[in-house]
């Protein structure tokens, strides 16, 4: 873990109400792992002690990418970060996705990412280190929440998209289109992996339908991580034991977990 002040390079609208803020960072953004995440400390937001979590969309030896959206106070503070202003970061922080496997890289897993709005761009990193492609469902309420279709393709994934709305792709939550996509799979389901992000019902339900066929399934948890750094204990979640289970912070065991790990309160 490192802190850094960087200088935001760039700074612009994404697509709708999504920005892309660019960040120089030399130490940190050579460090970046899928799945990883940096907590800012965002500017002109003096009454705020606590710094902001994000998902690192970008990564390279020179900075990171983050794609956001206002949501609250935090963010719309954010927006207004200007080219050329200095940001404080602290990062990579938390554990990301797995490490490539041989299995991968001989081509026996198909890798499968799902993800619902900006849990897209969290997807980015570990669907470009990937050295097998494979298929990608992408969920948003309306074709606004669908993000770097483009950009998926380009790496040579197969985008299947849904919207709450049916304005753009399949009508329906995106594990409509994952659990067809799933019936034409009967047999081949010890060579899948699933690596999700999205909201916490998103990966509840694509989690159960990891464990009840035997997919293994890595799952990125939306919790509020109020310091990064495994302190404030806010962003705890339940993991099964042999004896039940047990409180492990988010930030510091996670984000990342196995589906099968999770134990998801009804």
């Amino acid at each position: 873990m490192i802190q850094e002040n960087t200088t935001v390079a760039e700074h612009h609208v994404f697509q709708g109400d999504y920005r892309l803020l660019r960040l120089s960072s030399p130490a940190i953004g050579p460090l970046v792992r899928p799945g990883q995440f940096v907590h800012l400390r965002v500017p002109r937001l003096a009454d705020a002690i606590l710094r902001r979590p994000f998902s690192v969309f970008k990564a390279d030896a020179e900075g990171l990418s983050i794609l956001y959206k206002s949501v609250g106070k935090g963010t719309a503070a954010l927006c207004s970060v200007r080219e050329g202003e200095a940001v404080n970061l602290i990062g990579p922080l938390g554990n990301g996705f797995p490490p490539i496997t041989e299995k991968a890289k001989s081509g026996e897993m198909k890798p499968v990412l799902v993800a619902g709005g900006y849990g897209i761009a969290a997807l980015y990193l570990q669907a470009a280190k990937l050295p097998v492609k494979g298929v990608a469902f992408f969920g948003g309420r309306s074709a606004a929440d669908i993000l770097c279709v483009d950009e998926f393709k380009a790496l040579g994934w197969d985008v299947r998209i849904t919207t709450d709305d049916g304005s753009l792709g399949q009508k329906g939550l995106v594990t409509v289109a994952l659990d067809s996509w799933l019936a034409e799979q009967k047999g081949k389901f010890q060579t899948l992996e699933i690596f999700a992000c999205g909201p916490n019902a998103m990966l509840k339900a694509v989690g159960d339908r990891a464990v009840q066929n035997g997919i293994t399934a890595w799952l990125s948890m939306d919790r509020n991580m109020a310091c990064g750094v495994g302190a404030c204990l806010a962003c705890v979640i339940k993991r099964k034991t042999a004896d039940g289970w047990e409180w492990v912070r988010c930030c510091k065991t996670g984000p990342v977990f196995k589906a099968r790990e999770i134990f998801w309160d009804e």
